[in-house]
């Protein structure tokens, strides 16, 4: 995905690449540090034979019950759907871990679209703070329905 080799399986890049390369590099690391365990992992986002984002799940600082996603798409494919269905099948999948309690997601203040992806698939704001690397950011929360909820009042 940094152009140096054909892609992989016939897979092809949008206009402009999936996303900086400073942005790929740091994917590529935290995939190759994660030997193949389940946390942390990346994935490429994929439609039409296009690698059209990235995304990936690991486990915050902290919490041992909680997972955090991240989520990326390529400028040229935003606003298709495609983050919305990536966070989906992430959530979908974490949260079938019974080892797993909650899916966390972190965005900048200004970063309405993503915000808006996080609450179509049910997280709710918990908390927001400054760091020093981001900015202003809000955190993201989307915890398991309790089996009894659905059927109490």
């Amino acid at each position: 995905m940094l152009g140096e080799g054909a892609g992989r399986d016939g897979l092809r890049l949008p206009p402009g690449g999936v996303d900086a390369p400073e942005v790929v590099r740091l994917v590529r690391s935290i995939h190759l540090s994660a030997g193949g365990d389940a946390d942390p992992a990346t994935w490429l986002m994929i439609a039409g034979g296009e690698v059209v984002g990235l995304c990936g799940r690991s486990r915050p600082g902290g919490s041992d019950r909680d997972a955090e996603i991240g989520y990326s798409v390529a400028p040229e494919r935003r606003r298709r759907g495609h983050a919305a269905a990536a966070v989906a099948l992430l959530t979908r999948a974490i949260l079938a871990d019974r080892e797993i309690d909650a899916v966390q997601a972190v965005t900048a203040v200004d970063n309405l679209p993503s915000q808006r992806v996080l609450v179509r698939n049910g997280f709710v704001e918990a908390a927001r703070e400054t760091r020093d690397d981001d900015g202003p950011v809000i955190l993201w929360r989307l915890g398991r329905v309790p089996a009894n909820s659905a059927s109490e009042g």
